[in-house]
């Protein structure tokens, strides 16, 4: 292929490989090392001036650190002029903290605004003047601040930072001029960004290996871990034609703090699909895993797209009654291959046929169709 350059982080050197042997072209040159003090270093080691330039790095180990490398080679090769620079990121780096704030029962925040106050001071018959409004509106609110500073103990307000914008914007401006990645967490993070987003999807291939290497699927269930990813689970279920169940959590009492876990549908004697888009200490799989099985399920599978596997989550795969953990390789998976409950499926092809389409200026719906 003319004019294509593929670069590769150090996060997942294996992915960058298999999308480079696929496309049937070698790897781009680069020399990516730290300083002393673990300042990141990149040097250019071939030309990309006018060339549409592709650089993989996923979300994995020192997560800050190959975020800083991919920000540094994408405006290395924006000042090296390149023609079009495209950050692909198999797993996206934050993905788990939206920008919209949400209670605990899943509900958004709203802050209203004061309430515009009665005109006091109209008379009848006169043209009420806007200065009027504003004076009451302006004496209301001072009169909330005095009174909210007599507050002596008043409880600050904790509140937790929101990076979606930032990360966003981090990568636009250091030269990003479009991003490739695979099943985001949240939704409405492409709407951060100034540049195309292509959010993959890893469902066709999900369902291929359903069908190919769980044997009698189509008599097992698919359960969805929690609320957040039965849309997901559902659509697996509706296009293999199989039964739907959910792990829903609620307070077993109107005043309390504590949230039981439910299952809603039948697993009796039945095998299990556990189907979610992360896991990282594999707590919420593992809960649900136990529940299925209190639940009289069979064999119990659990199928996840980014596997982060964290802290002690491989001993909690061990300890679990999960008999088999399906992940992608979407994060390297090198030290849990061996692992007798863990097997990986590729999603490298995703990703070469997207860079692919998007060199030649095709399609990227055909990814998204079974």
């Amino acid at each position: 292929m003319r004019n294509l350059v593929v670069l590769g982080g150090s996060s997942h050197p294996d992915f960058t490989e298999k999308i480079c042997n696929r496309l049937g072209i070698s790897e781009g040159k680069t020399r990516l090392s730290k300083f002393s003090n673990n300042e990141t270093s990149v040097e250019m080691k071939e030309s990309v001036r006018e060339q549409d330039v592709y650089i993989i790095q996923s979300a994995c180990g020192s997560v800050n650190d190959n975020f800083i490398e991919l920000l540094i080679m994408i405006n290395a090769c924006k000042i090296a002029s390149a023609k079009r620079i495209t950050a692909v990121i198999p797993y996206f780096p934050y993905s788990r903290q939206s920008d919209a704030p949400h209670k605990h029962s899943g509900a958004p925040l709203a802050y209203l605004p004061p309430a515009t106050p009665k005109n006091e001071l109209s008379q009848p018959g006169k043209p009420n003047k806007p200065e009027d409004i504003s004076t009451q509106l302006l004496r209301k609110l001072g009169q909330a601040s005095i009174q909210e500073s007599k507050k002596d103990n008043a409880p600050y307000r904790e509140w937790r930072a929101r990076p979606g914008v930032l990360i966003a914007d981090l990568l636009t401006c250091s030269g990003a001029d479009h991003v490739i990645t695979m099943d985001l967490h949240d939704p409405q993070y492409p709407g951060f960004f100034d540049c195309p987003v292509d959010n993959l999807t890893s469902l066709y291939t999900t369902i291929n290996y359903i069908r190919l290497n769980i044997p009698d699927y189509s008599s097992a269930v698919i359960v969805s871990p929690d609320a957040g990813g039965a849309k997901r689970a559902t659509s697996i279920a509706e296009k293999l034609c199989m039964d739907f169940a959910l792990v829903h959590k609620e307070r077993s009492k109107a005043f309390s703090h504590k949230r039981e876990s439910m299952l809603v549908g039948d697993v009796t004697g039945r095998n299990c699909i556990l189907i979610d888009d992360i896991t990282d200490t594999s707590y919420t799989i593992t809960k649900a895993a136990r529940l299925l099985k209190e639940r009289g399920a069979g064999k119990i599978y659990a199928l996840v797209t980014h596997a982060i596997l964290s802290d002690d989550a491989i001993n909690n795969i061990d300890e679990s009654v999960i008999d088999e953990l399906i992940v992608s390789n979407s994060v390297p998976q090198d030290k849990h291959i061996t692992h007798p409950k863990i097997k990986v499926f590729d999603v490298s092809h995703l990703f070469s046929e997207a860079i692919r389409r998007t060199h030649f200026g095709e399609s990227l719906s055909k990814l998204f169709e079974p």
